[in-house]
């Protein structure tokens, strides 16, 4: 019975990935040009206009949220995909704001980007099972508060998924923050990942970022870098305090005067965004009500 029901799954995540249209046009080409036009402000107001920007091109309904948290003032963006009348909420997201040094390309540019991308795939394509909305979180830099403040608001509906995005500008691996990753959303990362021939790197260790404000509420999340695969364990290394022999491109770049475009490679991004897309209609189809 194990080998049949596997053998099942495989086949529908083999149909779903079937069913995703291959990204033909120059998703990395846009990408890289999302990130020029938010870095290009060094303030969080022209960032998130240089957002709604593309969310008015793309068609997509979105809103301003306000929000006080621990005495600082921000404002999240929030955007609707729609879905399926009822249905459970899928939630993707990425911080908008940076820090004041730098031009914040990579952090988060490069993450926000990559989730207007994938707004333009499920708009173009909705999930079966679930509504989508994707935020752009303010202040995560000042600790994760947009993302806080809005799993605070009272009578917020919680979502059946979050999925974050932060620091996705290059190199072979998807680095991906799961706490449990035997599941099978997973699993079919992993197979699309082996079809796009893209490393991926699964786990529960991972840099602290907007996911852990829905971790630590109980609520589901997990998050996705794209970085080399190469950088991750000294990454780590560098959040638990250790001095890696090699630091991480990573720590180099961010939070410094080199967060700028130059930095970005674009090269693998397509190929990971189809990744994610095909690992999240496999999750829809695996999560359906």
């Amino acid at each position: 019975m194990h080998h049949v029901r596997r053998s099942l799954r495989c086949a529908l995540l083999l149909s779903v990935f079937a069913s995703v249209p291959a990204w033909a046009d120059d998703v990395s080409g846009r990408w890289h040009g999302q990130v020029e036009a938010i870095s290009a402000h060094g303030d969080t107001t022209g960032r998130g206009d240089a957002i709604v920007r593309r969310l008015d091109a793309l068609g997509i309904a979105w809103k301003r949220e306000a929000f006080e948290r621990d005495g600082q003032a921000g404002e999240n963006l929030v955007a609707d995909l729609g879905g399926p009348d009822k249905a459970p909420l899928l939630l993707i997201g990425a911080h908008y704001d940076k820090v004041a040094i730098g031009h914040g390309a990579t952090d988060n540019a490069s993450g926000v980007a990559a989730v207007l991308e994938l707004a333009q795939a499920l708009k173009a394509k909705p999930l079966e099972h679930h509504r989508v909305q994707v935020v752009f979180w303010d202040l995560e830099e000042k600790g994760l508060l947009g993302a806080h403040a809005w799993v605070a608001t009272a009578g917020r509906e919680q979502p059946a998924l979050y999925v974050n995005f932060d620091v996705f500008g290059w190199g072979d691996t998807l680095w991906m923050m799961a706490p449990d990753s035997g599941t099978p959303f997973v699993a079919a990362l992993r197979a699309a990942s082996g079809t796009e021939k893209l490393g991926f790197a699964p786990g529960d260790k991972y840099p602290p970022t907007d996911h852990l404000a829905f971790l630590k509420a109980g609520w589901p999340a997990v998050s996705f870098s794209l970085v080399g695969g190469d950088e991750i364990d000294p990454i780590l290394a560098v959040f638990g305090g250790g001095k890696p022999a090699q630091v991480p491109k990573v720590m180099q770049v961010i939070h410094s005067e080199r967060d700028t475009t130059a930095e970005l490679d674009a090269s693998r991004v397509d190929d990971a965004l189809r990744v994610v897309e095909q690992g999240l209609r496999a999750w829809d189809h695996q999560n359906a009500h």
